[in-house]
């Protein structure tokens, strides 16, 4: 099967992973796109995994205004270094997260969060298993893991608030 370089430079646009790993999954995948980007990201969520144990302090806090002002959301999130926090990737993520908390009211950041017995849909209530308002076949997890594999490092949602104007939550 020949990859070409615009095969690759495709697949590297839509994914963000490095030419090599482009490449390689193009040729596991015998040329087909949708294969390769479903292998990427399964490698992406291999290098989270591996990543998950490491101190991440730095990062920004995000906020986000709906339209209207009426609802409005914060999140905290962290990586390892000041540099990545930086990066247009990064931002992009804090972003789309305070986006995802100001339109499905995550009440936890995880499962492991949710007490016992509580009577609660852990895809509804926990923000990391939240599908994505951008792409609901993909999970906030997934979208977390994706920006893991691109910039390198561990980052980790901290804490976030949600706020709708006459409502006390």
């Amino acid at each position: 099967m020949k990859i070409t370089t615009s095969n690759i430079k495709e697949l590297r646009d839509h994914s963000g992973a490095g030419i090599m790993d482009c490449r390689e999954a193009l040729l596991e995948a015998e040329g087909d796109m949708e294969k390769a980007l479903q292998t990427l990201r399964k490698k992406g969520f291999l290098k989270a995994v591996k990543k998950a144990e490491r101190v991440a302090t730095q990062g920004l806090i995000e906020a986000y205004i709906h339209a209207g002002g009426r609802i409005g959301a914060m999140v905290e999130v962290n990586c390892e270094t000041d540099f990545v926090a930086r990066t247009e990737e990064f931002k992009e993520l804090a972003h789309n997260l305070a986006m995802q908390v100001a339109a499905m009211s995550p009440e936890f950041i995880s499962s492991e969060e949710i007490t016992e017995g509580a009577d609660k849909d852990p895809r509804m209530a926990c923000l990391l298993l939240q599908p994505y308002i951008k792409d609901p076949e993909r999970s906030i997890q997934d979208i977390i893991a994706e920006t893991i594999a691109k910039v390198g490092e561990n980052i980790k949602v901290s804490r976030f608030a949600r706020f709708e104007l006459g409502r006390c939550t």
